[in-house]
């Protein structure tokens, strides 16, 4: 059984090619999921292997591939944006997507140096390798849009730990250099940057057990009951679609106006109230 497809009007992707790094699960799904409605073919790359073959399978096989794909190596990286050109012919759209948390540790003397360097190594070189091989095919039609995950981590501190945090900046200046360096050839790069979804690695930064209740973050804000994978989605097809045209170099921040607020300060009328 695949999704169905909108009305071909209303499908913002129609003709469109994208790779999507990280896509088994969370966001990445998600978003595979909406790219598709809107009439996208697509890669779908991931580790995990049965779970992002389900998810082509589920979709369609003629318009969707898995490919296995770790971000921190370079091979597999090109092998996913090779099999985008060689299956339908170009590459329009990049969402580097694949990220991990790391040990939830926020105490710099407890960190290891180890696990600092894993976090990098998947959440800010495997987006660096995904950018570099997206841009060797959008080049030469001069034209694309390549989409960060990011997070409000990339903003403020001291709500992620150590390497996440300092990965989700690093996203962010590679954003920027990467926006200077490929506007010239009609490329569009930006980060979409969360706050907290619910996921595998949000129940793991909580320490959450199957059944707990997932905690009320967003207690401040009325913008809904909570952000959800799908909410990310529709804001990455924004980024993808030609609606943001001329959008480049811009973190679009998703979190209800958790960044815009000074936390003290809510937390003080909080309590007043």
């Amino acid at each position: 059984m695949s999704v169905s497809l909108l009305p071909t009007a209303a499908r913002r992707l129609e003709g469109k090619v994208a790779v999507i790094l990280g896509a088994a699960r969370g966001i990445g799904e998600s978003t595979a999921r909406t790219f598709f409605k809107h009439g996208a073919k697509l890669v779908i790359a991931d580790i995990q292997d049965d779970v992002g073959h389900s998810l082509s399978n589920h979709l369609c096989s003629s318009s969707s591939s898995f490919v296995h794909c770790d971000v921190t190596k370079e091979k597999d990286v090109e092998n996913a944006v090779n099999t985008a050109i060689s299956k339908y012919g170009k590459l329009d759209i990049m969402l580097n997507n694949a990220g991990i948390l790391g040990n939830p540790i926020f105490n710099i003397l407890e960190n290891d140096s180890s696990d600092f360097q894993k976090v990098l190594n998947v959440n800010l070189l495997g987006t660096f390798l995904g950018t570099k091989h997206a841009a060797r095919a959008m080049i030469p039609a001069r034209q694309g849009s390549i989409i960060m995950t990011a997070s409000v981590c990339s903003a403020i501190g001291g709500i992620g730990p150590y390497g996440y945090t300092s990965s989700k900046h690093g996203v962010l200046g590679l954003m920027k250099n990467a926006t200077v360096d490929l506007g010239r050839y009609g490329i569009r790069v930006n980060c979409v940057s969360p706050h907290v979804v619910p996921s595998d690695m949000t129940k793991e930064l909580f320490k959450l057990e199957d059944g707990d209740e997932f905690p009320n973050v967003y207690s401040h804000f009325k913008c809904g009951d909570i952000l959800r994978a799908e909410d990310i989605a529709e804001t990455a097809l924004y980024l993808a679609s030609d609606a943001s045209r001329f959008v480049s170099g811009h973190n679009l921040i998703v979190d209800g106006g958790f960044t815009a607020a000074n936390q003290g300060f809510c937390s003080y009328q909080q309590s007043d109230n």
